[in-house]
């Protein structure tokens, strides 16, 4: 549960059934095969992962877990990737 304040409130029950209360699963798999053609030559650019400490780690196992089992990640056999990083609300 989320406190709000009193100027929030008419703004929340002014929007609440415009978002849903559960988030559906990640599209199912299609009939057509999905790729980007890449520049021919261009290899994945590597690059070491931001530092995390063990809290922020476990953190974001933790997170990826439950993405994965709501279904709105899937794994990826990409090479190529994007880093991850913690931003303060």
């Amino acid at each position: 549960m989320q406190i709000i304040s009193a100027l929030q409130a008419p703004d929340r029950l002014r929007v609440s059934d415009v978002f849903p209360d559960e988030l559906p699963r990640i599209p199912p798999v299609r009939e057509v095969e999905f790729s980007i053609e890449l520049i021919p030559g261009v290899e994945p650019i590597s690059k070491a992962p931001y530092r995390m400490d063990l809290i922020e780690l476990k953190e974001l196992k933790g997170q990826l877990q439950e993405l994965l089992k709501r279904g709105f990640i899937r794994p990826s056999v990409s090479p190529w990737g994007a880093p991850v990083l913690f931003v303060k609300k």
